[in-house]
């Protein structure tokens, strides 16, 4: 799928009718992903389009990397003056600001369905812990199963990361393996068998994500069940 440009609409040819051309089409194609289910990255990009958008209406300007094409080779003490002269250029400013105006209401819509679509899939996923939980929960194993079939396996680990005058969790997995589906093959010993072959995690927090329909793996199921397993572990903690 062809990616929308972080600053589309600022970059290169700065024309409304071709603007329109090159968001409908993306549009388009994501709409096609999101028929078939398959979420990301295409909702985590309509989300940076739309914030990015409404920065520039509420006069956040994007500063250095916004305009990328017209202020190439401009070191930080010249850069103020190239990007006045830049804004300043009112016939181009308004032709932005027409882009803009039509653009936002088609990514809101496009945005609007990808959320419903995740919502629809969340609410179809349970989290479970499987076993006796460590204290530290910040690493161990996710256990994710789709319609009572394979049980695939990660290792997952949460991080803290700072980004301006916030703190974000973020968590990295890992596949490991895949348990075929059986009688015998219950979470629990699933559990114990990941201990016998990992000695370094004697008791490894565990959690079980199903989901009671089978969803895209990459693009829907597993970019879901993280930040299901990351909001279970901050509501625990909060306990």
């Amino acid at each position: 799928m062809q990616k929308l440009a972080k600053n589309w609409f600022i970059e290169n040819l700065v024309d409304f009718e071709y603007k329109k051309y090159i968001l409908l089409g993306y549009l388009q194609q994501v709409k096609q992903h999101f028929i078939q289910q398959k979420l990301y990255p295409h909702l985590a990009d309509l989300v940076m389009h739309y914030r990015n958008l409404n920065d520039f209406i509420g006069g956040k300007q994007l500063l250095f990397d916004s305009f990328p094409g017209r202020i190439s080779k401009v070191d930080l003490e010249n850069f103020r003056l190239a990007y006045e002269k830049v804004v300043c250029d009112d016939e181009l400013m308004n032709e932005i600001e027409t882009i803009v105006q039509f653009a936002l209401p088609q990514l809101k819509a496009a945005l609007d369905e990808g959320k419903e679509i995740y919502e629809f899939v969340e609410e179809r996923i349970s989290v479970t812990p499987v076993g006796i939980l460590p204290l530290y929960k910040n690493e161990g194993y996710l256990l994710v199963n789709e319609a009572g079939n394979d049980t695939r396996v990660y290792e997952y680990q949460i991080t803290l990361f700072e980004e301006q005058l916030s703190k974000y969790r973020g968590v990295h997995t890992r596949f490991i393996t895949t348990y075929r589906h059986s009688i015998t093959t219950t979470f629990e010993w699933i559990k114990r068998d990941l201990i016998k072959a990992n000695s370094k995690l004697p008791n490894p927090a565990t959690y079980a994500m199903i989901s009671e329909m089978k969803f895209p793996l990459h693009e829907t199921i597993e970019p879901i069940t993280q930040r299901l397993l990351i909001r279970y572990i901050e509501q625990d903690k909060e306990k």
